[in-house]
């Protein structure tokens, strides 16, 4: 063989090897990251009396961080704790009547004793007994239609202190509160403005882990895992990779086109499986920053 020809295959090997060395360094899956973001709607309406969020501030979570106009529910509360106190009344109006019906029964009860002592000896008629007995029944029926009244007003009031409950939890949503520790990611609304029960008033988001959503091939299917550690990478200087830890939380069940975010026609026909990588941020990872995943042995 002669030199030329030997230096020819010495070529074409190298090439080879530097091209598996090359597929060896391809990633497994690409993609860009995100966060489980929790966006906050109002609960009440009215004018937002305090509200200063900023964009990008960090919150704890059950911070109180707006208000909402409270002085309609507030005036409605008041209305009804005074009809609470008028309605009081009227039970003391009621106990007092029949106060004075038992007062009247005791009395015509001596009358009934006396009388009745009277027929006995001969000195009286039963027309009268009969009389007493009868108005005796009579203020027992009053005296039973007084308790009932007051039955009837008690139950009106628990009635009016559920109202009150109601009004006193619609005033607690007036108050704007955080639900998770995180960073405050987009607001929309400022303070003054009107809010609307079920409008969104701002996007907050923990982003002390997030996810890299990438897509793997059905062939590749097979080797990812729930999980499963995997290695990320993502763009740092002087076009050096960084390496982080990541583990495959979820796995799409259904295969889907490949997302129009690829650029070519070819990739975007094929049908791929969305794989996300829960990947702990020591505030390298940012939103829609693009990463890599590879998968590695379980050794």
């Amino acid at each position: 063989m002669s030199t030329k020809n030997i230096k020819i295959l010495i070529l074409i090997a190298s090439l080879a090897f530097s091209a598996c060395n090359h597929r060896d360094d391809l990633a497994d899956a690409y993609g860009n990251f995100e966060v489980n973001a929790t966006i906050v709607s109002a609960e009440s309406s009215g004018s937002l009396l305090e509200f200063q969020l900023r964009e990008g501030q960090h919150l704890d979570k059950g911070s109180l961080v707006g208000l909402i106009d409270t002085a309609q529910v507030n005036l409605q509360i008041s209305l009804l704790e005074a009809q609470v106190e008028a309605t009081h009344s009227k039970i003391e109006n009621i106990e007092a009547q029949i106060a004075a019906q038992l007062q009247q029964k005791e009395n015509l009860k001596v009358e009934y004793r006396r009388v009745k002592s009277l027929v006995e000896s001969g000195a009286a008629t039963t027309q009268k007994q009969d009389g007493l007995e009868g108005k005796l029944k009579l203020i027992d029926k009053q005296i039973l239609a007084s308790k009932s009244q007051i039955s009837s007003v008690k139950h009106e009031i628990n009635a009016m202190r559920e109202q009150k409950k109601q009004l006193l939890l619609k005033r607690s949503k007036c108050n704007i509160v955080n639900p998770v520790n995180g960073v405050v990611l987009e607001k929309y609304v400022n303070r003054g403005e009107m809010a609307v029960a079920g409008k969104p008033l701002f996007k907050v988001a923990d982003l002390s882990s997030m996810f890299l959503r990438c897509y793997v091939s059905g062939a590749q299917l097979s080797e990812v895992k729930v999980g499963q550690k995997v290695d990320v990478s993502i763009d740092g200087q002087n076009n050096e990779m960084q390496h982080l830890s990541g583990k495959v939380s979820w796995i799409s069940d259904e295969a889907e086109f490949t997302p129009k975010i690829i650029q070519t026609k070819e990739e975007r026909v094929k049908l791929v499986y969305a794989v996300k990588v829960e990947v702990p941020n020591d505030d390298r990872l940012k939103l829609g920053m693009p990463g890599e995943m590879r998968l590695t042995s379980d050794d």
